[in-house]
């Protein structure tokens, strides 16, 4: 994808009610639930994120590069963002690349998605390591916040950060590596949407 990506997110407490709705309003599935691995680069003085920009590479049913520009605010905290995304024909050839380019990994962060369709716009079910959301990408504002509507999520609960910035939230209360998002570091720490400052929209 190349363009502009325009998104919103919201943190539930029942991911499989959401999909539940989604399949009664005959959403399209364009990807089954699969496994997510996110590597985020930046060079060693780290302009890229003082910048507030992202390079980013992903493997799931494919390896995708992507970069990301900074986010803007549109109406209602709509966040959007200049983005441009391709497949690589290998994960690790694509690390290496980068890595001798002289980019570094700084962040490692998984998660298992689910992506369907609905009135022209997608949306993604992610199960985090701590908790469960809804984002919801399309052009259009109207089209984002009626989806939003169906679903049954409360438009004034979205959450205005990304994934990796809700968990810097909660690094230093439970000791957590800040670059490690992973099921298995967080397999015997309970985050509370309390710890993240979010509220649920379900």
């Amino acid at each position: 994808m190349n363009g502009r990506e325009t998104e919103v997110k919201f943190y539930v407490r029942d991911l499989k009610r959401v999909e539940l709705r989604l399949r009664e309003l005959k959403a399209r599935l364009i990807q089954p639930r699969v496994h997510e691995v996110n590597l985020r680069f930046d060079n060693p003085g780290g302009d890229l994120r003082r910048s507030l920009k992202v390079l980013r590479l992903r493997k799931d049913s494919k390896a995708k590069l992507t970069f990301k520009g900074p986010s803007e605010a549109r109406e209602g905290g709509v966040l959007s963002r200049r983005e441009v995304e391709f497949t690589v024909g290998d994960f690790d050839s694509a690390r290496e690349f980068l890595e001798l380019l002289g980019f570094v990994p700084i962040v490692f962060y998984e998660k298992y998605r689910a992506t369907y369709e609905l009135e022209g716009v997608h949306v993604m079910l992610d199960e985090l390591p701590y908790g469960e959301f809804v984002e919801i990408e399309g052009e259009d504002i109207v089209a984002l916040r009626r989806v939003a509507g169906l679903l049954g999520l409360n438009w004034e609960a979205m959450v205005k950060a990304g994934y990796h910035a809700l968990f810097e939230r909660v690094v230093d209360k439970h000791g957590l590596e800040a670059g490690k998002l992973s099921f298995k570091a967080l397999e015997n720490v309970r985050i509370t949407p309390d710890d993240l400052r979010i509220i649920p929209a379900d």
